[in-house]
């Protein structure tokens, strides 16, 4: 059992499992994928407070994450499946098996994506799927498509070579964020610069038509596509309505960052922010933990760490 579950290791979930830790909060950050984030491939920082030497997104998180880690923060990185967030008692559900916690701290940032690929949402669980890990076994011996750009994208990639028989993966840019190193995938056609045009089929995912970098347009003959895109849209849907969330997918939270749901807390880009910017992400993170200090000891007031 975990004080609490941070869910999103950006400089929201990383800045809030500083405090926690730090507070004596026993503190589990979960991460599907450490170095997908909007700050893990910013390339160069220049502006983050008592950092004056440029540095990249990349290793400003390092550093986070390894001042949290010194306080006794664990990080873990895996796939959730589900949560179960209603009770006294919180779920997470992953990949790797259950965790347990009194409190929750969803710092996952804006991952989703506003506007979906044609066919995307008719044919989802017809052949559509966001997860490896949950739908990979469905499709053992056939032909899947992969569309992403990403650390996430090509972590899913791997999962699927171990079912699939051929796999396309197909990357919108010229390379994959925040990848320095491409492994050899088995069975797996890497195309770059190869734009994700349509997903087709009736009952069924049949194909799907993608435009090459040189214009050429073709129909990709598929059994399934895992699509893994960023984009703008909070990174909530795992939530499952069991959280209040505005039209547009973000947490509602009060100024500690707490949603109705006791002992559920949002930080960062899944609440609605004026700006989206490394330093409020981490201040909301900050908010967070000190509020869930507050919830767990069930105390009058947030107490500031200062020293």
């Amino acid at each position: 059992m975990y004080d609490v579950i941070i869910i999103g290791g950006g400089p929201a979930g990383a800045s809030a499992a500083i405090y926690t830790a730090r507070g004596s909060l026993r503190t589990l950050v979960i991460d599907k994928a450490p170095n997908t984030g909007a700050l893990a491939v910013t390339h160069k920082i220049a502006n983050y407070p008592g950092v004056e030497d440029p540095l990249t997104g990349k290793e400003l998180l390092e550093r986070m994450r390894s001042q949290a880690a010194g306080f006794g923060a664990e990080f873990v990185q895996t796939t959730i499946t589900a949560v179960d967030l209603e009770g006294e008692t919180k779920y997470v559900f992953t990949a790797d098996g259950i965790y347990e916690s009194k409190a929750v701290i969803v710092a996952t940032g804006s991952k989703g994506r506003n506007r979906m690929l044609p066919g995307e949402e008719r044919l989802l669980g017809r052949g559509v799927s966001t997860c490896a890990t949950c739908d990979g076994a469905f499709f053992v011996g056939k032909t899947v498509a992969v569309i992403g750009d990403s650390e996430e994208a090509l972590d899913e990639a791997q999962a699927l070579t171990k079912f699939a028989s051929k796999l396309v993966f197909i990357v919108p840019r010229p390379e994959l964020q925040g990848v320095s190193h491409v492994p050899e995938l088995a069975n797996t056609e890497l195309r770059f610069k190869t734009k994700p045009l349509e997903i087709i089929g009736d009952e069924r995912v049949t194909a799907v038509k993608v435009r090459s970098g040189a214009g050429a347009e073709e129909e990709l003959e598929v059994d399934g596509v895992f699509v893994f895109m960023s984009g703008s849209k909070p990174g909530t849907d795992f939530l499952q309505d069991q959280v209040p969330l505005d039209e547009d997918g973000f947490m509602i939270v009060d100024a500690f960052m707490q949603s109705s749901v006791p002992g559920v807390f949002g930080a960062g880009e899944v609440r609605r922010s004026p700006v989206k910017q490394a330093v409020v992400a981490a201040a909301d993170g900050a908010i967070a933990a000190m509020a869930v200090d507050k919830f767990i000891n069930k105390r009058a007031q947030l107490i500031p760490q200062y020293k």
